[in-house]
């Protein structure tokens, strides 16, 4: 049937198909030439791009899905809404998107399926479906009850297949509830005896591991060995159909057997079901292998005595494993995927330390490690599984005197891989050189203490370090990258020995070494512009910088500093060269000694004469090397005119000007009292400091500097140069307040914030006692402005901070000279706290208690203003999870109450809010941020020691009563929650605070503080849920003796991180 279409007088054309917008469009309907179309077209992107970017090694994983992502798959699915999306469409788009996953080199069809499946994800279409229907009307399934096995396998859809990124976050958030409810453990179950695809199955082994893992508790002990039971079917069962779901599995398995106490010899239980079985040979090796990892995984908190019991019985079974080991490889042949398992594994034990290496030294598994790693044909994978077993095998026998056969197998066998290094290097092929590089390295690691002991004899045969500069000689600087942490090593330990004799017999290893990094430092000779600093390969830089700085005593700096200018000053070299010189002069001349150095001088003097016409990287370098050299110019004045001249000329120029702005920064920070006479240049500079391309951080340093001169000046010029440096920064806040008022806009002025802040922090004359400070008119002047902007942008947290901490130095700055602005800065802080609770105001707050706290006038108010900030704070902290959503609030909080007490205890103690503020600390003290915590410990810590410090004072018996009536109605709670919290919530870095703590508490009152703590250790679980012992009654009791009889605050903090250890 014709449809005849006209336009005007012109009838238009009959066509079978014709493109829009470059998509194929058919008279007959069909879309199956289009998808054709697509899919030989992303074909053609493969192919164009298969050897650049697809088969390339060095390119990383992350790269390849980025570009996957961003050109292959839009060019696949371009015009996909009008697809009709059978079975047959979306296999052939899979199949072309496997077209280009499966051509990643080295990996096979099986890999890259897996990593398919669990790094990318398929190409989805936008139409509408269940899953869609599903997040709109669904999300409250659960209040109801347990929801349907349809209703969680739709949501888990959603998550993996719904085109809308509101919908996948919708099922997150429900699948989420799901698996923190008690409905997950059947759930789970039900959906793996299902078996009904990947992503279901793999929900449900995820969640299962995690329902162990966190909440084992709820499950009551009778229905242990029927989860046991249940996990090994279901691991059976699946074992074809994912790797990760097997993998998830495992971890299930060997999470439930770390808390199952009941499950006495799991490992011989398990080899002892499956031993047999070929097909669950790998599922048994991932349980092995996931089994000694967990062992001291942090999310498992099965307490120090379970974790040794397990520990002995891993041990006890541990030949038993290597046997099983063993026989699969003998069994298997050269299998690659199950080397790779039966490696893994292997190395797993290794970490765990519980192999017998006397077993180990004469077992076959060494020799075929050693076998794989020497032949040229060894896959990758492979190569990468045997070099991480070799590893930790390494790293298991660092102390190295108790195991000494192993140690000397591992160390001959080791060596015998150098000729293997090599024939990878001519093959081009990275990822086994670095894998060697590492296996070097790690040898150097665990025989270094052999090696300073005994350089040159037996396993301290110096051949290991000539390994590792064989690795430093290879041109891709990644491979020597690996060795840095062993160079850092070396060097700390000749310094702390500092035997001259020793330092000479590594000294040409450390030459060799720098002479290494240098030609790695050196940039490409097509590169234009100056170096990059973000980059990788910047980021080499500057770990090189580091190291050179920690390892350059062995050679001498003045002496390296001499050679490396020798290359410059004798030879021609290329601007590359001269420039990675350049580059290593500058990280060791702070170590040079600069009094009577004529080298150093010369130096100075041959940069600063570098003409324009060089490159610009090499003109980029020399201004870092001066600026690093500013102890030179300090004690040579005559270089400080041309230095400051060539330093302006690179000023001026956009790529050199941050550089150039510190250096400058860098001279006026050595050469205070040279640059003072030098004052106006830098102020013209800082007037004009826009008009320079300069980083932000550049900025703020060319003023830092700046104020650090001014300090300098004569007090009677300080206040008239501080008004001309800070007048630019007021200007241009003036100018935004009165842009802001006439157009209603509102502008950022952290900048100019963030500016005067500096000034006034680094602003420091030195004021005789009765003299006015020089700032403090300034400051005077500069309120109204802050104050307004403050008033401005009082909604804003991220201005308030500027304007906060601005205000802080300010005060920090003049002291007590700016008593005038206390009264208006407080009424305006507790003012806007009250609509908006930044909790800056209360670190301001405390330093205004730091400085006024002390003045008797002014310590009602401050109370006052304590008491007003409070209220809306404790409101803020009461909300449900206040203390965890705002850790900023707490540290403020309790800097302000740690203020009180170092100034004015009596004011805080005798006052009613003092009650709260302690309650308060009691409940953050198992808030488990780093910083928010130790402002809490410290203000307990500080507020008890007010009872027993400074006794000879005569408010002394007052503070003693008040810090009594406290301890007496709260120290029972506060050392209760402080043990609850150690063996529970908080990380071990912690410790040390909440010892310090306990022992105030015991200073203040021991007897009453046995008691308090021996009620506190009563309330302890003696348990785990999976029935294991936590604490025995004696563990308890030493506890309780070792805290009680402590003489030193460090027994007190050894004895509660001996003690935690049983709870984590």
């Amino acid at each position: 049937m014709e449809c005849l279409l006209q336009v005007g007088n012109e009838s238009l054309p009959q066509v079978k198909e014709f493109k829009y917008l470059g998509v194929l469009f058919a008279s007959e309907g069909t879309t199956e030439r289009e998808i054709g179309r697509r899919i030989g077209a992303a074909g053609a992107v493969l192919h164009s791009i298969y050897h650049t970017v697809v088969t390339k090694r060095e390119l990383s994983q992350k790269a390849k899905l980025s570009i996957y992502r961003s050109v292959f798959v839009p060019t696949l699915t371009y015009g996909h809404e009008g697809w009709v999306m059978t079975e047959r469409t979306r296999s052939r788009v899979q199949a072309a998107e496997m077209g280009f996953l499966r051509r990643d080199p080295g990996r096979t069809r099986e890999a890259s399926a897996l990593r398919w499946r669990s790094t990318h994800r398929p190409c989805r279409f936008r139409s509408c479906s269940v899953l869609e229907n599903f997040l709109a009307h669904n999300l409250s399934a659960m209040e109801g009850g347990k929801p349907n096995l349809a209703l969680v396998y739709q949501a888990v859809q959603a998550l993996y297949h719904d085109p809308d990124p509101t919908g996948k976050e919708r099922a997150s958030v429900w699948l989420g509830e799901l698996q923190r409810s008690m409905y997950a453990w059947e759930i789970s179950d039900q959906l793996l005896q299902l078996k009904q695809d990947v992503e279901s199955c793999y929900f449900a082994a995820q969640t299962m591991k995690m329902k162990i893992q966190t909440s084992f508790f709820e499950l009551p002990p009778e229905t242990h060995n029927a989860l046991r039971d249940s996990l090994l079917t279901h691991i059976q069962n699946l074992k074809d159909l994912s790797p990760i779901i097997v993998t998830q599995l495992a971890l299930a398995i060997a999470d439930l057997a770390l808390q199952m106490a009941s499950w006495k010899g799991c490992v011989h239980t398990l080899i002892e079901k499956y031993n047999n079985d070929v097909s669950s040979m790998p599922f048994l090796i991932e349980i092995l292998t996931v089994l000694p990892e967990e062992v001291h995984s942090r999310s498992l908190r099965i307490g120090a005595n379970r974790r040794t019991e397990i520990i002995e019985d891993l041990a006890y079974y541990s030949s038993t494993v290597v046997t099983l080991l063993t026989s699969c490889v003998e069994k298997t042949g050269n299998d690659e995927k199950m080397l790779i398992k039966v490696f893994r594994c292997l190395g797993s034990w290794f970490n765990l330390g519980v192999l017998d290496s006397n077993f180990m030294a004469s077992n076959q598994l060494l020799m075929v490690l050693f076998q794989v790693l020497q032949r040229d044909e060894t896959p990758t994978n492979l190569h990468e599984a045997a070099s991480d077993c070799v590893c930790s095998a390494l790293y298991a026998i660092e102390n190295v005197d108790t195991h000494l056969p192993l140690a000397l197998q591992l160390f001959q066998g080791v060596l015998t891989l150098e000729t293997a290094y090599h024939m990878a290097v001519a093959r081009e092929d990275l990822d086994k050189v670095l894998n060697y590089c590492r296996i070097f390295t790690e040898l150097c690691e665990t025989f270094l203490e052999t090696t300073v002991r005994s350089p040159g004899q037996g396993m301290g045969d110096l051949r290991t370090l000539e390994l590792l500069l064989i690795c430093a000689g290879h041109p891709q600087y990644e491979v020597v990258e690996i060795s840095f942490n062993f160079w850092y090593r070396l060097g700390e330990h000749l310094y702390k020995i500092n035997d001259a004799a020793l330092h000479t017999i590594f000294r040409p290893y450390i030459q060799r070494l720098l002479h290494c990094l240098a030609r790695h430092c050196q940039l490409d000779p097509d590169h234009e512009g100056i170096p990059e600093d973000t980059d990788d390969f910047g980021e080499f830089r500057m770990r090189v910088s580091d190291l050179v700085k920690d390892v350059i005593f062995l050679v001498g700096s003045m002496e390296c500093f001499s050679q490396l200018y020798s290359t410059l000053k004798e030879g021609n070299p290329s601007w590359e060269v001269t420039e990675a010189v350049l580059f290593i002069m500058a990280a060791i001349a702070k170590s040079v000694d600069p009094e009577n150095n004529p080298t150093l001088s010369e130096v100075l003097q041959q940069v600063v004469l570098l003409p324009e016409t060089v490159h610009m990287a090499v003109r980029f370098t020399s201004i870092e090397l001066v600026g690093e050299m500013s102890e030179v110019v300090d004690r040579n004045p005559r270089f400080l005119d041309p230095v400051l001249n060539y330093l302006m000329k690179g000023l001026r120029e956009k790529p050199l000007a941050s550089a150039a702005a510190k250096a400058i920064h860098n001279i006026c920070s050595v050469c205070r009292d040279h640059m003072a006479q030098h004052f106006q240049g830098l102020l013209d500079i800082a007037r004009a400091l826009d008009s320079f391309a300069l980083s932000t951080e550049a900025a703020v340093g060319l003023l830092k500097g700046t104020a650090l001169v001014l300090a300098r000046l004569p007090l009677e010029k300080i206040a008239e140069c501080l008004s001309d440096l800070c007048a630019v920064q007021v200007l241009a806040l003036k100018k935004l307040l009165s842009e802001e008022s006439t157009n209603g806009k509102s502008a950022d002025p952290t900048v100019w914030l963030d500016r005067l802040a500096v000034i006034f922090r680094h602003t420091n004359p030195i004021v005789e006692n009765g003299q006015t400070h020089p700032c403090q008119k300034v400051i005077q002047e500069i309120w109204p402005v802050l104050s307004e902007t403050l008033n401005t942008h009082q909604a804003d947290n991220r201005i308030v901070e500027r304007c906060c901490r601005c205000l802080r130095f300010a005060v920090r700055c003049v002291g007590k000279g700016s008593a005038s602005l206390l009264q208006p800065l407080v009424t305006q802080m507790v003012s806007v706290y009250q609509v908006y609770p930044h909790s800056c105001f209360l670190y301001l707050g405390s330093i205004l208690v730091d400085e006024y706290g002390m003045e008797d006038g002014c310590r009602q108010g401050l109370l006052d203003m304590l008491q007003a900030l409070c209220m809306p704070t404790f409101q803020l902290l009461e909300q449900q999870n206040g203390l965890r959503n705002h850790p900023d609030t707490v540290d403020d909080l309790f800097r302000l109450a740690t203020r009180f007490v170092q100034r004015s205890p009596v004011t805080l103690l005798s006052s009613s809010i003092i009650v709260h503020i302690i309650q308060c600390a009691i409940a953050a003290t198992s808030l488990d941020h780093r910083d928010a915590n130790c402002s809490v410990m410290k203000f307990v810590r500080d507020l008890i020691h007010t009872g027993v410090a400074n006794d000879h004072e005569e408010d002394f018996e007052l503070r003693k009563q008040l810090i009594g009536q406290a301890m007496e109605q709260h120290a029972q709670q506060l050392v209760t929650q402080l043990m609850h919290s150690c063996c529970f919530c908080l990380p071990p870095y912690t410790l040390p605070d909440v010892a310090e703590v306990l022992w105030e508490v015991m200073l203040f009152n021991r007897p009453t503080f046995c008691r308090w703590l021996e009620n506190a250790l009563k309330g302890l679980p003696k348990e785990t849920s999976g029935g294991a012992v936590t604490v025995t009654h004696k563990q308890l009791t030493d506890f309780h003796k070792q805290v009680t009889s402590a003489e030193e605050c460090k027994q007190v903090c050894w004895a509660i991180r001996e003690f935690t250890r049983l709870f984590r």
